[in-house]
């Protein structure tokens, strides 16, 4: 199997526009290694590169699986995670937007209950 390409300046530039748009400051954006079963039938872990960062106490992944290909997830603790409903995206953009519009209504959700 060929090795998935590391992060790019590009796939930084959207991500770091995409979330400044979103907070209206800067986060800090962190290119990370993880661990992801690329195939539901794979027994070994695959190494990807991935795109991490924290707003308040939520943390947010975004892995690339392969080209232009990328999953997300976001969580709070180590049993807290979520995904968007969707399992893999080959846009970018589109995965961020996802991600993030996933854990504001999320948080809704919770307040909502709450309250």
């Amino acid at each position: 199997m060929s090795r998935i390409s590391d992060i790019n300046d590009n796939e930084i530039w959207i991500a770091e526009t995409t979330l400044m748009e979103r907070y209206s400051v800067k986060k800090e954006l962190q290119v990370v290694d993880t661990e992801i079963r690329l195939y539901s039938t794979d027994k070994e872990l695959t190494e990807c590169p991935a795109m991490y960062w924290t707003d308040q106490d939520c943390h947010f992944i975004i892995a690339k699986a392969s080209e232009d290909h990328y999953r997300a997830q976001f969580f709070y603790r180590g049993h807290q995670q979520y995904g968007t409903g969707t399992s893999e995206f080959n846009d970018l953009a589109n995965c961020i937007v996802t991600l993030l519009q996933t854990q504001a209504d999320h948080e809704n959700e919770k307040t909502s209950q709450t309250g």
